[in-house]
């Protein structure tokens, strides 16, 4: 697949992905706002899909929380572990459903014990930090480096400190499409202090990546 070469393409391609305003999250209907229970959806999201499998079944069980009343990390801390590994059978997952589900519940009541439930009580302690930031979230149960990445994909566009963050599928994307190879370089095409346009930009390569779009875009 030939890939984009000159600035004025790769400028063009950059406003296709990022023009439609709205990161990988809210593309398949998660609020991205600064508030405790999105971020703390947010970050559930980014559990669910450094699974392995079809990316689709961490979206409906991303969903399926909410949905089912644990909408923040004192609700889903709340529930039990027999309908916490319901829910997640019931919207598609596979494999070791249990530990899932334990996964989920040590991470919300870490997040409340920890932070009283609000992510931005994390973000204050590490005084916008990125580094410690990161450090942080990495501390909380379930969360490695993968996750992290997938969290702040979303979270620089209310994070800006955070920014330039790139997870691995955006930066597979990119490279394929001639973009760059690191999120640096889309920082560059999204435009100097643009966090924002940088998280769109981001999650719509990733979203091409995971959904295998890459021929619409080259046409």
């Amino acid at each position: 697949m030939p890939s984009i070469s000159t600035i004025e393409d790769k400028k063009r391609l950059v406003r296709r992905l990022a023009g439609g305003g709205r990161g990988f999250a809210e593309q398949y209907g998660f609020r991205v706002t600064n508030n405790p229970s999105s971020l703390f959806q947010i970050l559930c999201l980014a559990v669910l899909l450094a699974r392995r499998g079809d990316f689709r079944r961490a979206l409906d069980s991303a969903h399926a929380l909410p949905a089912n009343g644990w909408d923040s990390a004192a609700r889903l801390a709340r529930s039990l572990h027999a309908d916490r590994m319901r829910v997640l059978r019931e919207s598609g997952q596979r494999g070791d459903v249990d530990a899932l589900a334990t996964t989920l519940g040590d991470l919300a009541r870490t997040v409340v014990e920890r932070y009283r439930g609000d992510l931005r009580r994390l973000r204050s302690l590490a005084h916008h930090d990125p580094a410690r930031e990161r450090a942080l979230l990495t501390e909380l149960p379930g969360v490695d480096g993968t996750v992290a990445d997938l969290f702040l994909r979303e979270a620089q566009a209310l994070w800006r400190e955070v920014a330039p963050v790139a997870d691995r599928r955006a930066l597979v994307a990119a490279r394929r499409l001639g973009l760059g190879r690191s999120a640096d370089d889309l920082a560059g095409l999204a435009g100097s202090g643009e966090s924002e346009r940088l998280a769109w930009l981001v999650g719509a390569l990733a979203r091409v990546d995971l959904e295998q779009r890459y021929a619409e875009l080259t046409r």
